[in-house]
């Protein structure tokens, strides 16, 4: 006899289940709280109910680890995926939480063989990409406050974010927290301006008389008493927010390269990169890729998760290739990390790249391209279990007697 098939909509603060027999009859459809109490009556009820396979809208999360932990089969589903079979059942578009999960029972019941079967990463991959996720994020709050410092100080005091080549550096929060504005640098000199300097072990070229050239060749602020106050006080308050988030990162950095050295396929990933330090981007696509071989069958569907193989449109005679919205963003991002970092210094991806524009495609498509081609390279080095080999790379090969 089939086991009845699951479907559940997650939430916040409540999970739908839903349960069909192999008939497509609905056993049950109930709601649990997203606590502890709540969870355990989930798993509890569907193993009463005899479910065998789940479907869920997400590939990740406690509530997933749980389901797999209690043996479950999950599938889960990607959103446009459900939002497409909606119309099956509901001619006039409604949408609950309740008929979400109907939906995704449906799948389960009916379309399992569509889907894969989730199969949890080890602890060491889960582990990186807490990591490299929350790295990443930091370093988009760390972009969003940068840019309002910077927007203040053009506003009131343009030197102020010209003197050093980043605002969000270390030696230029320290110079904007003892100098927020234009009146408490008015007695800032060459002398003066050394001593900061080391006390704080700057390391750039400039000299203290070039960085002053640039703080008093910028255009002059005309703000108001008290607008230069406020903008002042704003100043002070950015740099108070920036300063944990910059040395967070610094410090997830150091951990991330610690932890990728030791990952099982860390060694995949990392000769890809000619800087050994370059241990960021390789955390990822270790995180973001995992370690479940049979996620990926081919080369190409890892292609199409990162985003880096287009969508084909086909329509009688038309035939369109359109952009991927559909994907792994993250791994995308990562991927087109790799490509636009080996374009540089490798001579055949720099070929790939070049071939690319020639053909006149545009910069971000032309990475997408090489991309694509480093992900089947990627690919067979991940499955071997192989670091990769520029002796054992063909189209290298022929590169090099021309001198790439």
């Amino acid at each position: 006899m089939q086991a009845a098939s699951g479907g559940i909509d997650w939430a916040s603060e409540e999970n739908a289940l839903c349960v069909v027999d192999a008939a497509g009859k609905t056993v049950a459809s109930e709601l649990f709280a997203h606590d502890e109490a709540g969870i355990g009556a989930l798993v509890a009820r569907m193993r009463v109910l005899g479910v065998g396979r789940v479907a869920i809208e997400r590939p990740d999360g406690l509530l997933v680890d749980r389901l797999l932990e209690a043996g479950f089969t999950v599938l889960p589903v990607h959103p446009n995926a459900l939002k497409a079979t909606r119309p099956r059942y509901e001619a006039a578009g409604g949408k609950s939480d309740g008929f979400d999960a109907f939906c995704l029972a449906e799948l389960a019941r009916t379309d399992s063989h569509r889907f894969r079967t989730l199969r949890p990463d080890s602890d060491e991959t889960k582990a990186l990409k807490a990591l490299t996720r929350t790295r990443e994020d930091l370093v988009g709050a760390r972009v969003r406050l940068a840019n309002e410092l910077r927007a203040q100080l053009q506003a009131f005091w343009p030197g102020a974010a010209q003197i050093f080549a980043d605002v969000d550096s270390p030696i230029a929060l320290a110079f904007l927290e003892r100098y927020p504005a234009p009146a408490d640098a008015r007695g800032l000199g060459p002398k003066r301006l050394e001593g900061f300097l080391a006390r704080h072990a700057y390391c750039g070229r400039r000299s203290a008389a070039e960085l002053l050239e640039r703080l008093r060749s910028a255009p002059e602020g005309r703000a108001g008493a008290l607008e230069a106050e406020a903008r002042r006080g704003a100043v002070l308050g950015l740099v108070a927010a920036l300063r944990p988030i910059v040395a967070q990162i610094r410090e997830l950095t150091s951990q991330i390269a610690g932890a990728v050295r030791a990952h099982p396929d860390g060694q995949v990933f990392l000769p890809l990169f000619k800087d050994p330090k370059s241990v960021v981007t390789a955390a990822r696509l270790v995180a973001e890729i995992g370690d479940d071989r049979t996620r990926y069958p081919s080369a190409e569907s890892l292609a199409a998760d990162a985003g880096m193989a287009p969508v084909a449109r086909e329509s009688g005679k038309r035939k369109v290739a359109s952009f991927r919205w559909a994907c792994d963003k993250r791994l995308r991002d990562a991927v087109s990390c790799l490509a636009d970092s080996t374009r540089h210094h490798h001579p055949w991806a720099r070929s790939v790249y070049l071939r690319a524009r020639s053909r006149g495609l545009d910069h971000p498509h032309a990475i997408r391209v090489l991309g694509r081609a480093w992900l089947r390279v990627l690919w067979r080095c991940w499955q071997d279990g192989v670091a990769y080999d520029p002796t054992k790379h063909g189209n290298l090969r022929q590169l090099e007697p021309a001198g790439g």
